[in-house]
């Protein structure tokens, strides 16, 4: 005998639309679906042009950095930023120079890489226009602020 669950019992909202997780997995969802389909005419996946466009901010300046430092401002674990990078440099847009001191490498675009980073970001600006289109400049304002919120405090920003 099915019994069925009575949710007033077990969830503190009347329905699913007013959950703030499922509506993020919803919207969240929905925006990377439209990212990853624009990413795969580029061959990248969503997270390769995740490590990638981290990258290209990093060091941006010139500036040497780690797969750890990349890890904490991408918000991934350094197993998946190796497997990440790794995938780059098959594709070859990331090679990794030794350090000075010789115990870790350095990752950093190659020509190639910094091409393909000058198509795809843009690209994705422009699907993050389009997704967003239906918000206001103040709305889209109190988004921001709300995320940068809800980013853990361990979080690494770039400014």
């Amino acid at each position: 005998m099915k019994k069925s669950i009575n949710f007033k019992e077990i969830s503190v909202h009347d329905t699913p639309d007013r959950s703030p997780g499922f509506l993020l997995w919803h919207v969240s969802t929905a925006w990377r679906g439209s990212i990853e389909i624009m990413l795969k005419s580029m061959s990248l996946t969503h997270p390769q042009f995740v490590i990638l466009a981290t990258l290209g901010w990093l060091t941006r300046k010139g500036d040497r950095v780690t797969q750890a430092l990349i890890g904490k401002m991408a918000g991934l674990d350094p197993n998946t930023v190796s497997q990440i990078i790794r995938g780059l440099e098959q594709k070859e847009l990331i090679m990794r120079e030794k350090s000075s001191d010789g115990r870790a490498k350095n990752p950093i675009l190659t020509m190639k890489g910094s091409d393909i980073l000058k198509r795809a970001l843009p690209a994705v600006e422009t699907k993050d226009t389009e997704f967003f289109h239906t918000l206001t400049a103040e709305e889209k304002e109190c988004m921001i602020s709300i995320f940068q919120k809800l980013i853990p405090k361990n979080a690494e920003i770039a400014e």
